[in-house]
């Protein structure tokens, strides 16, 4: 493997209400030995029950990393396994979430091997750009998805259908499907990730992501006008918009 020049990470983060009585998503960062994590979840199932089981995978996901912070895709699935047993062992203790579950995003970048990983289970996605456009998007755990798959929706429907909300996988749900783990790839000066929940994605069309991205000045500014133009259509639809949260992260060159 070539060696990479290092890079430098800058990022902004939010965590917001939006139009729910409470925040069930969660955030957590940590950066240690040259490595930086960042997650983001979007809990589900009952009162308080989405708030307990995204924070509980946050704090598990951060923990196990600031305990061990190795870079590598086995080393962040064993963490999302982790994740997903503190979940599990929750809910066998407090019967009145015995429906909570959350989905899941975790980015790792190792910024001296210029390197990157993460993983995903449910619709909380991540965006990798690259030179100001879009070069990948997780893939979500949804419905809507499946239909897409199966030719009776169209991709344009994403944001749209009734049924966009239904999930076919999350972290404490139980089921036989794995969290996605991407290759380790490598990563340069000028790229940038958005790690963000559906109250954030299902409001910003890529276009717009990555007409901001190339206006920026920064993540703060990037990410300000991501949920700028987010609560401008959010204003214009009946539709209550869900809690949102998220990660803008921006490499630059390290030295």
């Amino acid at each position: 493997m070539a060696d990479r020049a290092p890079v430098a990470l800058s990022w902004a983060s939010i965590s917001a209400l939006g139009m729910r009585e409470s925040n069930q998503d969660a955030i957590g960062d940590a950066r240690k030995g040259g490595v930086a994590c960042f997650v983001v979840a979007d809990g589900a199932g009952g009162h308080a029950g989405g708030e307990v089981a995204s924070r509980i995978a946050v704090e598990t996901m951060i923990g196990t990393f600031v305990a061990a912070p190795a870079f590598g895709a086995a080393a962040l699935l064993s963490r999302v396994e982790q994740a997903n047993a503190s979940v599990a062992r929750d809910k066998q203790h407090a019967s009145e979430r015995q429906d909570m579950s959350t989905t899941l995003a975790a980015l790792l970048i190792d910024e001296q091997a210029a390197r990157a990983v993460w993983a995903h289970l449910g619709d909380t996605r991540i965006y990798l750009f690259r030179d100001g456009r879009l070069l990948y998007v997780s893939k979500d755990h949804s419905l809507t998805q499946q239909l897409i798959e199966a030719g009776y929706a169209s991709t344009g429907q994403l944001r749209t259908h009734p049924q966009r909300n239904i999930l076919y996988a999350a972290l404490g749900a139980g089921g036989d499907t794995p969290p996605v783990v991407s290759d380790e790839i490598g990563v340069q000066p000028g790229d940038a990730f958005l790690v963000c929940t559906d109250g954030l994605w299902e409001w910003v069309v890529e276009d717009d992501m990555e007409r901001s991205l190339r206006a920026s000045g920064g993540p703060e500014d990037w990410l300000a006008a991501l949920c700028a133009t987010a609560q401008t259509h959010a204003t214009a639809s009946r539709k209550v918009r869900d809690n949102y949260s998220a990660y803008a992260v921006m490499l630059g060159a390290a030295g």
